[in-house]
């Protein structure tokens, strides 16, 4: 069972969506609002969050970006438009993934769990829980990390990379390896997405691609983290 916040502003949507997911034994809690939404995972963080993008108050884009700077949880998004440019936009933003409405309860059932499974298998996977490289540190059970003793402000997607390739200090991680291990996503967006996040993370660590300290590009094959010579 998890505990499903569920953002939906159509109230018999979302009373379809809450009653199929509770008789699935799942704790549903529903908001019809962003800012409903953002109140209740401050107060009480659930499991996983479903957010439907066609919101009375915020778009569900900038709603998903809000989320995003208060919570790590997954993030499932409900949403008509099925679009590769609009999935590869949410994936960017920080979305966990996406469902095309209409859809079942069955479905979206099964969509929670492989996600969760996802989620979990990711955090047990990342050993040892502290990586230290050079002037780096990351603690991946804090999720956070420093930078000759700053902290570095990080998304969650930008942790997560980082995270991934500090345990695997001095060796060339390759592009596919990354979209597997670290996205999940194999199929959407993949060389833009990862640069995108390569390009922020590089910015917030004070090099660059041109200049790199840690972050090294091995062209045609993929990345890896160093210390700085």
């Amino acid at each position: 069972m998890a505990t499903v916040l569920l953002v939906e502003d159509d109230h018999v949507v979302r009373g379809a969506m809450l009653r199929s997911l509770a008789d699935r034994g799942h704790a549903v809690h529903a908001v019809g609002t962003a800012l409903d939404a953002l109140r209740r995972v401050a107060a009480e963080t659930p499991d996983l969050v479903v957010l439907d993008l066609g919101l009375p108050d915020l778009d569900g884009s900038d709603a998903l970006r809000m989320l995003r700077g208060i919570t790590d949880v997954p993030i499932i998004i409900a949403t008509a438009r099925d679009d590769e440019q609009s999935v590869v936009r949410l994936l960017r933003a920080g979305a966990d993934d996406y469902m095309v409405k209409p859809f079942t309860g069955a479905h979206l059932d099964a969509r929670i769990t492989t996600v969760l499974r996802r989620a979990g298998r990711a955090s047990r996977t990342v050993q040892p829980a502290v990586h230290v490289v050079g002037g780096l540190r990351v603690d991946v059970g804090e999720r956070s990390a420093q930078l000759d003793g700053e902290a570095l402000a990080l998304t969650r997607k930008e942790f997560d990379l980082l995270a991934y390739l500090a345990a695997r200090p001095g060796r060339v991680v390759s592009r596919r390896e990354l979209l597997e291990e670290v996205w999940r996503q194999p199929s959407v967006g993949e060389d833009q997405t990862i640069d995108v996040h390569l390009y922020w993370l590089r910015r917030k660590m004070g090099e660059s691609a041109a200049k790199p300290r840690y972050l090294r590009t091995v062209r045609g094959v993929g990345f890896r983290l160093v210390a700085p010579d």
